[in-house]
């Protein structure tokens, strides 16, 4: 029986679309990898980003900034509150909610993974020249802006 990687239609092989989604697969295994390294995942560095650089949120909050759904927010964030990186105090001005905050280890950590993240774009973007690595940048946040608006 041969096992070897299914081969996919040549045309595709210049098709921007399939380009940047087997792009994308391979960007997010090299993140899963690297964030394993921290047994933390991707939500995990999203909201102690966020955290870090905009300062406490209550938990809706925290889920509309970071694109995360609600029930996903809840558990990493308790996942995150259990290992001491974030911590809950009730809202002052709102006791039925909780704002989130992170914690000096939050913080550290959250800039450990920030240096997996820079390893891993280095790494996916080997082949590219500093000037290629903007131009795409630019071009992919074109097209994002563009199709977020619709």
């Amino acid at each position: 029986m041969d096992h070897a990687a299914p081969q996919s239609p040549a045309g595709l092989h210049t098709t921007p679309s399939w380009l940047l989604n087997q792009t994308a697969s391979h960007a997010a295994r090299l993140l899963s990898e690297g964030f394993a390294a921290h047994d933390l995942r991707g939500y995990h560095y999203r909201l102690l980003a966020t955290l870090t650089e905009d300062g406490p949120a209550s938990q809706a909050d925290l889920g509309r900034r970071c694109g995360i759904d609600r029930s996903d927010v809840v558990a990493t964030i308790n996942d995150l509150a259990g290992r001491g990186l974030v911590v809950r105090t009730p809202d002052p001005a709102d006791r039925r909610r909780n704002v989130i905050s992170v914690t000096d280890a939050g913080a550290d950590e959250g800039r450990r993974m920030g240096t997996t993240v820079e390893r891993v774009q280095a790494d996916l973007l080997a082949p590219l020249s500093t000037d290629e690595r903007e131009q795409l940048t630019r071009l992919l946040t074109r097209l994002l802006r563009h199709h977020s608006r619709h």
